[in-house]
């Protein structure tokens, strides 16, 4: 079954779905800066467009493009930069 996410002012929109990888989200994010929290490991693909990412322990942003992939620690938190409309895929691990 789909679950519908919205975030942020509807800013950032998924669907959650699972299937032989295990759950994952599917969404696509307005520009602006936003900060998550994620209880498991959590597996961001960049679908499209690009992601500036503060993970966990890091003092400076990293940019993330189409097809790269970024690794979150459970339980923790990280920020977000968002400079055009960018679609991106999360699988929880």
């Amino acid at each position: 079954m789909l679950k519908t996410n919205t975030y942020f002012d509807n800013n950032v929109v998924s669907i959650g779905f699972e299937n032989q990888d295990g759950p994952a989200t599917v969404g696509v994010m307005e520009p602006g800066e936003y900060e998550f929290g994620t209880a498991k490991t959590e597996y961001m693909t960049v679908i499209s467009g690009s992601i500036s990412a503060r993970l966990p322990g890091e003092d400076h942003f990293m940019n993330y493009t189409p097809n790269q992939t970024f690794i979150i620690a459970p339980n923790s938190k990280f920020q977000v930069k968002i400079t055009e409309q960018t679609a991106y895929l999360c699988l929880y691990k």
